[in-house]
């Protein structure tokens, strides 16, 4: 089918509009939208009716609906102020107003394939409904229902594209090579798993698959007790999908390295960024600021590496590589240029908040991590965050409790020292120096080079009086951090209470510190 109005031809087979014979893709749902719109023209479409076609019944906000028909209607060369093609009726919703002409084709051409959607430069996933392997037909809600609350979680995600479940869930009970699925739905990656569901215990499997390659990225299998059918269903859910997100980005990375430095685009450069970020090394800390500011010179509205660069900047100011009052201006602009481009970004958000807290803006800090976990719940790194803001608010319960929330959600994640780390400040904020010294330990043994962790384990060591720990604690924190001294420490951390600060100082000068 194809309609076509003044200059415009709208192909629902190509998912294209096509302006003065040159071809502009669009954003699926973007694309959905305005197809419906045109299919719809002689009635007032509602709300709800595009929330039911387009998403699937899942909760969108009305400042993300409006972001979607704004696209609509610059795509189409319209505004919100004339109105010319899609037209809001207040109270009531949009209706297409332009003159439209189908065309429908009189017969397929069987001796031509069809060919399949091309994959987006930044990459998209499926999520098939999963396998009943129960043998119970009526047990097929259960399966449909983790597919259905990964498929919504994933959504929430800002990096990559979802498709929605009227696509995906086509292929149900169908056996079809995941390749085939990938092709006609254009997408890169591919979740898929099953359900056995035998009494009252449930195993459930889910697995990743990079269809391109036909390779498996990320498999799991959980055993649970059918105690409260939701609460494991939601617990599986954050599991699988806590689980999901770096393996796409080391995935993503992984091919951005095997790209030529001369064809490198945005997201590719973004992707570099992403896999020198997470090593938390001075050399990393720069690597990955050089690649940011490369994809944000080549998208300077590129929401995500805004976001990154800001929070990179600020992760270097908190471990001493960087001077607060040199990035805190830039990092701070980039953040609020991330919010500005999509302020349901969960990663938009943790980065404002974690320029809030270098700059010793404590409360607005807490807000905006509390934020980005209301737009993100699975967002590990934004909880992490969370807990270390909460430790220097004076609040080291709940930033303990928060940091074994991070490590819950994301046992594998990239950052799982950095939150033993952080939950062993919380210890020592509580005056609990045996549980800090384990904590700073276990996040070392993850991670030998972790700054925060050396400096948990001096002050800990230092007010319990182990002298010989104290000394090799702190000779790696100087070999991490070279100008570490009561001075920097004094000035640089953004404690709220004066009592906290002396405590760690006090902490350090027992451990040899000068």
């Amino acid at each position: 089918m194809r309609f076509l109005f003044e200059n415009n031809v709208l192909d629902g087979k190509l998912r294209e509009l096509t302006c003065g014979g040159a071809a502009v893709p669009l954003q699926p749902q973007v694309f959905d939208l305005l197809l419906y719109l045109v299919a719809q023209r002689a009635r007032v479409v509602s709300k709800d009716d595009l929330i039911r076609q387009i998403w699937s019944d899942r909760i969108i906000s009305d400042s993300a609906l409006n972001s979607r028909i704004n696209a609509a209607r610059k795509a189409l060369g319209d505004d919100g102020a004339s109105q010319r093609l899609i037209k809001t009726i207040p109270r009531k919703g949009f209706r297409f107003v332009g003159e439209v002409r189908e065309e429908v084709a009189a017969a397929p051409a069987p001796a031509i394939p069809a060919l399949p959607r091309a994959l987006a430069d930044r990459p998209a996933i499926a999520v098939l409904a999963f396998e009943n392997m129960s043998g119970d037909p009526a047990q097929d809600y259960f399966g449909d229902g983790i597919s259905e609350d990964i498929l919504t979680a994933l959504s929430k995600q800002r990096w990559f594209m979802v498709v929605a479940r009227n696509s995906s869930f086509t292929y149900k009970g169908r056996a079809v090579h995941i390749r085939q699925i990938a092709e006609e739905l254009g997408v890169r990656y591919i979740v898929e798993g099953s359900v056995r569901k035998a009494d009252n215990r449930v195993r459930i499997t889910a697995q990743l698959n990079d269809a391109t390659s036909g390779s498996h990225l990320w498999a799991e299998r959980y055993d649970r007790e059918l105690v409260d059918v939701f609460a494991v269903q939601d617990e599986i859910t954050n599991a699988i999908v806590a689980a999901i997100e770096p393996q796409i980005h080391a995935a993503e990375s992984f091919r951005a390295h095997r790209k030529p430095p001369a064809s490198l685009d945005a997201w590719d450069l973004l992707m570099r960024a992403l896999s020198h970020y997470w090593r938390v090394t001075r050399r990393d800390h720069e690597t990955a600021r050089a690649l940011l500011e490369r994809a944000v010179g080549i998208d300077p509205n590129y929401g995500q590496a805004l976001s990154v660069l800001a929070a990179n900047h600020m992760f270097g100011v908190h471990l001493g590589w960087a001077e607060l009052a040199v990035v805190a201006p830039v990092a701070e602009a980039a953040a609020l240029a991330a919010v500005r481009c999509d302020h349901e970004d969960a990663w938009a958000h943790a980065a404002l908040g974690s320029v809030c807290f270098s700059t010793r803006r404590l409360a607005d800090a807490l807000s905006e991590f509390e934020q980005a976990l209301a737009l993100n719940p699975n967002f590990s790194l934004a909880q992490g965050y969370y807990a270390l803001a909460l430790s220097y608010a004076g609040r080291p319960k709940d930033s303990f409790e928060a940091a074994q929330r991070a490590m819950r959600l994301s046992p594998r994640d990239p950052s799982l020292a950095i939150y033993h780390g952080i939950a062993g400040y919380a210890r020592f904020t509580e005056r609990r120096y045996g549980e800090a010294i384990a904590l700073a330990r276990e996040a070392i043994r993850h991670r030998g080079d972790l700054t925060g962790a050396y400096r948990v384990l001096a002050v800990s060591a230092g007010m319990t009086g182990d002298g010989v720990l104290a000394e090799m604690a702190l000779g790696e924190l100087r070999r991490t951090q070279p100008n570490i001294s009561l001075h920097w420490i004094a000035t640089q951390l953004p404690w709220a209470n004066e009592a906290d600060r002396e405590h760690y100082l006090e902490g350090f000068r027992r451990a040899g510190l000068r």
